[in-house]
């Protein structure tokens, strides 16, 4: 009623005409309070002074601060360094977080002398929306934090600088909304969404800083560094989670329900995603498996493992292809592992040589030459050429040799043992049979 009366407008317009109305007549007598006060033009000088000497000294101080936290291109890597290339980030906020201090103190000697400080202490506010506006423009890099930023911020940083904020935030908080039973205020659920989405970034950053410090440990064994890098992910989303619920104001003892719940669904639908998630923890304490190893299954399934996950193992194929293997089948089914217990692995080519050959001489010629590839292991045992039988076309032979790896993808030790055996033979004169086979006929060619 009093708005209508106060209003210009017919007492027939909505309620929210007359209420603007309202707040831009107060609005207009603030105005022109502070432009007939002394006190008022005496603030807005000393904010003009604020700045104009922040701005100097920005100019004067910054290249000096820049130069000196900028590190060398020589300097070895280390904690301070980065400290130091992580500050050099913010300098885009030294020249209104300067005026805001300068402001700052200024305004004790104004209210000091007039009684007053209303327009300075905007005048505050608004250089600090200056360095939030820096801040989401120059500084945050990340795409999450930049829509973050200018979404959420901006707007808190706006309302603060016109005074608003803690009207909108008082409205906020007795806005309710909900379904059934469970309700929060709107306030509430506005900031459990900012801080969650802040908690969960810090959460993945956290995590992934972590496990780039975990993997760096060399004299850590990988299945060790592994299971380091998931328990930090658990501990630091474990904690992130918690801690929302805490800012959100849910009581954790509600969680207790909530955990007899999924227990309930663990053991009806969800054993399976359990098991896998248990024997990958096996895995991981055991180590008899880990990323980096060449492994074979007895479903057929074989690659080098790329990645282990909480549910499953990446196999990766030589020729380029991903296998998904459950960690379930890692425990219950025969596994070989070609990079366990080291690398060395033993391999066999097969060759054959002509019936005219002096057999004795050949196990040493060979085992000689192939001796003089450099990927073949003297330890565990040297090459070894054997007599494996008599063929129809020749004498078979087979040499063992022993290689760090696996013959395959890169690696092409089963050729390069030909080629030697190839060369070795031809430059011996040893004749390389090939299938023939020859017809009798008992009573003499037909006519």
């Amino acid at each position: 009623m009093t708005d209508q009366a106060t209003s210009p407008f017919p007492a027939d317009f909505p309620p929210f005409v007359h209420q603007a109305y309202n707040y831009f007549d107060q609005g207009l007598e603030l105005a022109k309070g502070w432009l007939l006060s002394p006190a008022a033009w005496s603030q807005f000088a000393l904010l003009v002074v604020a700045y104009v000497l922040a701005r100097y000294l920005a100019g004067k101080l910054m290249p000096k601060v820049s130069r000196f936290l900028t590190p060398k291109d020589d300097e070895a890597k280390g904690l301070l360094v980065e400290a130091r290339r992580f500050a050099v980030l913010f300098l885009p906020l030294g020249l209104p977080l300067l005026a805001y201090v300068l402001t700052g103190l200024g305004e004790g000697v104004t209210r000091s002398i007039f009684g007053s400080g209303a327009v300075i202490a905007f005048g505050k506010r608004v250089f600090l929306l200056l360095a939030v506006r820096a801040l989401v423009q120059s500084i945050l890099k990340d795409p999450f934090l930049k829509l973050l930023g200018k979404f959420a911020l901006m707007p808190i940083a706006i309302l603060y600088t016109l005074g608003l904020l803690d009207p909108v935030m008082l409205k906020l908080s007795e806005t309710i909304v909900g379904a059934g039973n469970i309700q929060f205020s709107l306030l509430s659920v506005i900031r459990g969404v900012i801080a969650g989405s802040i908690l969960f970034w810090l959460g993945r950053w956290s995590t992934g800083q972590s496990r780039n410090y975990i993997i760096a440990q060399d004299n850590m064994r990988p299945a060790t560094r592994e299971l380091a890098s998931k328990a930090a992910e658990i501990i630091i989303f474990g904690l992130s989670f918690l801690l929302l619920m805490n800012i959100m104001g849910i009581n954790l003892s509600t969680l207790a329900v909530l955990g007899g719940a999924i227990g309930v669904g663990i053991g009806f639908g969800l054993q399976r995603i359990a098991s896998n998630f248990i024997s990958g923890v096996i895995l991981l304490l055991e180590g008899q498996a880990t990323v980096g190893d060449y492994v074979e299954l007895d479903g057929g399934e074989k690659g080098k493992i790329v990645k282990m996950t909480a549910r499953a193992a990446i196999l990766e194929t030589f020729d380029g292809r991903w296998i998904v293997v459950p960690n379930e089948d890692f425990i219950t089914t025969r596994v070989v592992n070609y990079s366990d217990s080291g690398s060395a692995n033993r391999f066999e080519v097969a060759f054959s040589v002509s019936y005219d050959t002096d057999i004795n001489t050949v196990p040493a010629l060979i085992e000689a030459a192939v001796s003089t590839h450099p990927d073949i292991l003297d330890l565990p045992y040297p090459p070894d050429c054997e007599l494996r039988g008599f063929g129809d076309s020749g004498i078979d032979f087979g040499v063992e040799f022993w290689v760090n790896g696996l013959d395959d993808g890169d690696n092409k030790y089963s050729s390069d043992v030909l080629f030697l055996i190839w060369n070795a033979l031809k430059d011996n004169n040893i004749e390389i049979p090939y299938p023939h086979q020859v017809v009798e006929f008992k009573n003499g060619l037909p006519k």
